[in-house]
Parts: C-alpha cells; structure tokens; sequence
C-alpha cells in the first residue's frame, strides 16, 4: 500500500515513496453482524437456563433488550454517540455477562447457539423500559428545571 504523500530528501529533489503496512484488522469485521446474533442467541438461552446464576440473567436479559429494542438509549441522529452506544453497550454487555456466567455453562451454549437456527425474540418490554427511562429523564429536568 502506497501512502499518499512522499518525502523530500535533502540530497535531491526526487521524491521517495513512503510504504505503510496496512492493518491486518478493521473495526468492524464483515462476519461482526453475524457473531453478535449468536451471542445474543446464546444469552437468551442462558436467561432461559435453569442453572444460570440471578447476576448473568439479569445482564443478559438486559443486554437482550437494549439489543433487540427498537429505540435506542442514546438516539441514532446525533452525530457520534448516537453510533457508540450501540458498538459500545452490546459488546460490554455481553462480555459482562460472559464474565458472570461458569465457563462451562457459557460454552454449551454458546454451541447451542451456533448450531441452532432459531431467531431473537421480541421483546416489547425493552422498548418500554427504555421509553420509560427517557420519560424519567425528561420529569427529572422538568422538575429541576422548575425548582431552580
């Protein structure tokens, strides 16, 4: 890969190409989409599991949510984070999640997750938690809006 611009020694006036190693990962792999789908198939089988411990179900059901809800915690159109929140939120919470759950529990199913062609649920509920948590947002700065 060739760099777009060229130095200029001192001894002459010829320019010299500057090579640049191109990095081997991008930011978001093409098969990143898919993955994610798995793991979030994977957590809902572990908040379905018996033998799942109450702080990964908690998580993981709450990263289900966030992930499937159609609203965003951080709305799409503002310029950056609206972006972030979700290269950000899902994969934090999946690796917290993972992180709460036994080694062996996770890797069943997470198994079973790749081998089943099963779909995400819909969870309408996440949608109304985050409605619910931006209406909170909007009574709180009302309120100190008027106290103020």
């Amino acid at each position: 890969m060739r760099c777009w611009f060229a130095i200029r020694t001192p001894r002459t006036d010829a320019p010299r190409e500057v090579h640049v190693a191109a990095p081997d990962r991008r930011l978001v792999a093409r098969g990143a989409a898919q993955r994610i789908r798995v793991y979030l198939l994977a957590l809902w089988k572990l908040f379905r599991h018996p033998e799942t411990p109450r702080a990964a179900r908690w998580v993981a059901i709450a990263v289900i949510a966030y992930a499937v809800s159609p609203i965003d915690l951080v709305p799409d159109f503002i310029p950056v984070l609206g972006q972030l929140d979700d290269l950000i939120l899902i994969p934090l919470g999946i690796a917290l999640a993972v992180r709460l759950t036994p080694k062996p529990l996770w890797t069943t199913l997470l198994r079973e997750a790749e081998a089943s062609p099963d779909p995400l649920p819909r969870l309408i509920w996440g949608a109304v938690a985050v409605i619910a948590f931006w209406l909170a947002i909007i009574a709180l700065a009302f309120w100190a809006w008027n106290a103020w």
